[in-house]
């Protein structure tokens, strides 16, 4: 006898509110799934022993499976934490790794996908895949899962990038601490706003996040220019100066004033920007970070803003995401030699521009994509595993 559940493993800390919201929205689909006409889970890949993996459970979960959690037949959701630790490998997740058909999460061992050979669709519910391309690049072509990532949090990224501008030319964060301090109005010799009117805008990377950031900022009377993988493909919806490829990112970076970066970590984009392209922006550039830290070099970003080779930067993602605390338990994501707290002309964010992570309408792609792999039709957002992204 079959049995045609389709198995989804959350690998994820979800908070409560969240797993019923995926419990109704999977409630739903499977419905939808069961419906007259439906496009149901019947298709080879999807098919096991009715009596796997537990031992007369209803749908297979064994009573006290980690945070089982059981959607109407056909759909089978399981929740299972990844403990928030290092050790992956022995998490309640990775023991259910025989089970899964897709999987949603951040982290991946190799061991999890030697153990997972039933699994057909890894869900990544952001966008930065960088710690899983090589693992599922060096997997056999023949047990590879496809690994899909997710934009639902590219909106909030975007508005991110443009507040951390706006904080960054009006310096916010300096009046902020003197107005605290009880030093009322200093006004503009010690920190002038910057205006946005007429300024030429370098959009690094074009992708959800910049084409967003390219619209929210298209009101400040502003020009742009792009940087994309292949310059010349597909037209865009708002009006841009100059496009360039990424072998002339200095070129940009001269042409602009200020630069908004959101490009993905792959071996292409990093040190994208270092000591040359910093001084080709110049005295007067601003410079601001949503993608990933290693794309701008670690080194010439703490020269290029202590010596005054830029005028600003504004970061929100950075170099060590598991700092040792120094004396005083202080924690920073970057080396103790580029102390960039201690810079005046630097907005330090600590990797929060996806906030809110956990609101429903930033999962809506994970639904999408499971509802796609199960009823076998094309899938969006596959990870091309040889450029990375």
């Amino acid at each position: 006898m079959e049995s045609l559940t389709v198995t989804v493993l959350f690998a994820i800390d979800l908070p409560d509110e969240l797993r019923r919201w995926f419990d109704a929205r999977l409630a739903e689909l499977n419905d939808e799934l069961s419906g007259p006409g439906a496009v149901r889970p019947q298709r080879e890949e999807f098919r096991q022993d009715a009596s796997a993996p537990g031992d007369g459970a209803p749908n297979g979960i064994a009573p006290g499976a980690g945070d089982a959690c059981v959607a109407p037949p056909g759909i089978r959701a399981l929740y299972a934490s990844p403990d928030g630790g290092t050790d992956w490998a022995s998490s309640d997740a990775a023991k259910h790794a025989a089970e899964a058909d897709i999987v949603v999460g951040w982290r991946c061992t190799k061991e999890f996908l030697e153990t997972a050979k039933r699994l057909k669709l890894w869900i990544f519910p952001g966008v930065g895949v960088q710690r899983l391309v090589p693992l599922f690049r060096d997997m056999p072509e023949e047990r590879r899962p496809v690994l899909c990532n997710c934009h639902g949090n590219t909106y909030a990224t975007a508005q991110h990038a443009v507040a951390l501008l706006l904080a960054l030319t009006n310096k916010l964060i300096l009046h902020h601490n003197w107005l605290a301090a009880g030093q009322w109005r200093k006004g503009d010799a010690d920190a002038m706003s910057i205006t946005l009117r007429q300024r030429r805008i370098g959009l690094l990377g074009y992708g959800k996040v910049n084409e967003k950031v390219h619209r929210f900022l298209s009101g400040f009377d502003v020009e742009f220019n792009v940087l994309r993988r292949n310059p010349g493909k597909g037209q865009f919806a708002l009006p841009v100066s100059a496009e360039y490829g990424p072998d002339r990112t200095g070129e940009l970076m001269q042409a602009s004033d200020i630069v908004m970066t959101a490009l993905p970590e792959t071996p292409h984009t990093i040190g994208i920007v270092g000591a040359p392209e910093l001084a080709a922006l110049g005295p007067d550039g601003l410079m601001v970070n949503v993608g990933r830290g290693p794309v701008i070099d670690e080194v010439a970003l703490y020269r290029a803003l202590s010596d005054g080779v830029i005028a600003g930067a504004a970061i929100d993602v950075w170099y060590d995401y598991r700092p040792e605390p120094d004396a005083d338990g202080r924690k920073y994501p970057w080396a103790p030699e580029h102390p960039f707290h201690k810079l005046d002309n630097i907005v330090l964010s600590p990797h929060r521009a996806a906030s809110p992570i956990f609101a429903p309408g930033r999962w809506e792609e994970v639904l999408d994509l499971i509802k796609r792999k199960i009823e076998g039709r094309e899938l969006v957002n596959v990870i091309d595993l040889e450029a990375g992204y």
